[in-house]
């Protein structure tokens, strides 16, 4: 029987280059887009660091990197085309990272609530979660329009650890960018992040409690950060 260790945490995901390795269809949609507004598209090899803050952020540092300005890419209409376009391919060249569903198996076997917390909008994280046969590992999607504030956000993580009926105080972050580590940080949660992810600046500088470089070793990082929590709420006493 396997030890219910983890009853009582509430384990966040970010979705983009922490659970999802997306970059293929969200660059596909932004590239088909770039071409139909004469522009050229942007080398997969340079945008998956556009990745990470969301659509709107997405399109914009997109147009930018193509020369075009950030007016033209702030356009409602070019909005709508981007999600109309992304949610018709959105599980085309997306996959989960390997050790994902594996992992996410055994933590909720050890009792853990798992909640995905991303800047993706919630309806398309829940489509992509469903398509690649993930959703049924969490207990909520809580994209920014179910939170009162997005990351980099504290309010963000706490909002969602609290949809889950979870305790702000024994939930983890792991993420893969900045505003996974700012969030955690506003929010007094520690923070995992993965070197495999979408960020322009290195994981290793944006003060994360413990690194992963593959994300079977999520669960070990887990483990050593509840050592620390006990020994540290031991030593209170």
């Amino acid at each position: 029987m396997t030890d219910r260790d983890l009853e009582g945490w509430t384990i966040l995901f970010d979705l983009d280059g922490t659970l999802v390795d997306s970059a293929p269809d969200l660059i596909g949609t932004l590239n088909r887009l770039l071409v139909e507004e004469g522009l050229p598209p942007v080398p997969m090899s340079s945008a998956k660091a556009l990745i990470g803050s969301g659509a709107r952020a997405l399109l914009v540092h997109g147009f930018e990197a193509a020369g075009a300005s950030v007016e033209r890419a702030e356009s409602e209409a070019l909005f709508e085309r981007f999600l109309v376009d992304y949610a018709g391919h959105i599980a085309d060249g997306s996959l989960a990272f390997e050790g994902v569903v594996e992992t996410l198996d055994r933590l909720k076997d050890r009792g853990a609530v798992l909640a995905v917390a991303t800047n993706k909008r919630s309806d398309l994280s829940e489509l992509l979660l469903e398509k690649l046969d993930l959703a049924r590992h969490f207990a909520a999607v809580v994209g920014p329009d179910r939170v009162s504030a997005r990351k980099p956000s504290g309010a963000h993580l706490q909002e969602a650890v609290t949809r889950v009926g979870g305790d702000p105080a024994r939930a983890i972050m792991v993420g893969d960018a900045s505003p996974d580590a700012e969030a955690a940080r506003d929010a007094g949660m520690a923070c995992i992040l993965a070197t495999f992810g979408y960020t322009p600046v290195p994981a290793a500088d944006l003060g994360a409690d413990v690194l992963i470089d593959a994300f079977e070793d999520v669960e070990e990082a887990i483990d050593g950060l509840l050592s620390d929590f006990y020994v540290r709420r031991a030593l209170s006493f």
